[in-house]
C-alpha cells in the first residue's frame, strides 16, 4: 500500500540507472532523458516529495462507468466526458483525494504518475498487478518510475520507434492520437538533440575510479552499490574506505577480482539488470 500522503523514500534517479535501464531496449541515455524531459521536465517527484501526478477527470469518467458514482463525481467536478472540458489545477492531489472517496481504485487508475507519467490504468503494462502497487513503488524510487516506463514502452511495441528515433511513431503510441496538437513529437526531437550535445556520463569507456576518486561517477557507483546491498557509507561522491570495502564485497559477489577499483568489468556488473 502507498504511504500516507504519498510520501515515501523519494529516492532520486542516478545516471547509472538511466544507462542501465536504457540498455534493456537498446537505447542510450539521450533517448531516455528526452522522454523524461518532455513528460516531467526531468524529475519524478514534486516539491513535497510526492510522485508527480496528473489526475485526469475524463479518464475517471470512463473508469467509473454509468451509475451513482459517476453522477456524484460529475456533480463534484471530478469527472467529465471529454478531455479539456476544464483547466487542470496546479496541484492534482486535492482532486485525487476527493476522487478516492468515491472509488479508490478508479481514482488511482485515472491519474498519470511519475517520471514517465504512466496512467494508473496501465499498471499491468508497467509491470504491476494493481495500480496501488505501482503507486507505492513510485513513492519510493524514481528508478521504479523509469523501469515502469520502459516496461510500458516494450508492452506497447514502441521500443523500435525509440531506437529508430521515429518521434511521431513513438509519440502516437505513448501520448495518444492527439500528440501533434501539443507538438509532443517535435519536443521529443528537440530534447533528444539537446541531450546528444551533452557527453554521456556512462559512455562505453566508463571512468576508472578507486580510492581517492571524487565526482558524479563515484556518487552514482555508491548509489548503485547501496541499491545492491553493499553499504558504501555516505553517498557523497568521495571514494573512501567505505566505498572501497563495498566495491570489494560487490566484486566478490559478482565473481570479479576483488581489487576495490571500479573499472569497465565492475561497471558492467553494477549496471547489469538484476
Amino acid at each position: 500500500m502507498y504511504p500516507a500522503g504519498f510520501k515515501g523514500r523519494a529516492q532520486r534517479l542516478t545516471d547509472i540507472d538511466v544507462a542501465r535501464v536504457g540498455r534493456l531496449i537498446g537505447v542510450g541515455e539521450d533517448e531516455i532523458r528526452a522522454v523524461i524531459e518532455v513528460e516531467t521536465s526531468g524529475g519524478g517527484f514534486d516539491s513535497q516529495g510526492r510522485p508527480k501526478m496528473l489526475f485526469e477527470p475524463h479518464v475517471f469518467w470512463r473508469e467509473l462507468g454509468p451509475g451513482q458514482k459517476r453522477t456524484a463525481a460529475e456533480a463534484s467536478g471530478l469527472a467529465y466526458q471529454r478531455w479539456g472540458t476544464k483547466p487542470y489545477p496546479k496541484d492534482s492531489y486535492p482532486r485525487l483525494s476527493l476522487a478516492m472517496k468515491i472509488d479508490v481504485s478508479a481514482a488511482l487508475r485515472s491519474a498519470s504518475w511519475g517520471l514517465g507519467q504512466i496512467l494508473g490504468d496501465n499498471h499491468r503494462a508497467a509491470g504491476y498487478p494493481t495500480p496501488g502497487d505501482m503507486v507505492a513503488a513510485f513513492c519510493d524510487s524514481e528508478t521504479a518510475h523509469l523501469e515502469a516506463m520502459v516496461n510500458f514502452i516494450i508492452s506497447e511495441g514502441l521500443d523500435d520507434d525509440l531506437r529508430r528515433h521515429d518521434w511521431s511513431g513513438f509519440a502516437r503510441g505513448y501520448n495518444g492520437a492527439g500528440y501533434a496538437t501539443h507538438g509532443y513529437h517535435t519536443r521529443l526531437a528537440a530534447a533528444f538533440a539537446r541531450w546528444q550535445a551533452i557527453p554521456d556520463v556512462f559512455a562505453p569507456a566508463c571512468p576508472k575510479i578507486g580510492l581517492g576518486s571524487r565526482g558524479e561517477a563515484v556518487r552514482a557507483a555508491q548509489q548503485r552499490l547501496a541499491d545492491l546491498g553493499h553499504d558504501p557509507g555516505p553517498i557523497d561522491g568521495i571514494f573512501g574506505r567505505g566505498t572501497q570495502a563495498a566495491a570489494i564485497a560487490f566484486q566478490k559477489s559478482a565473481g570479479l577480482a576483488p581489487d576495490g577499483i571500479i573499472g569497465p568489468k565492475t561497471w558492467a556488473a553494477l549496471t547489469k539488470e538484476n
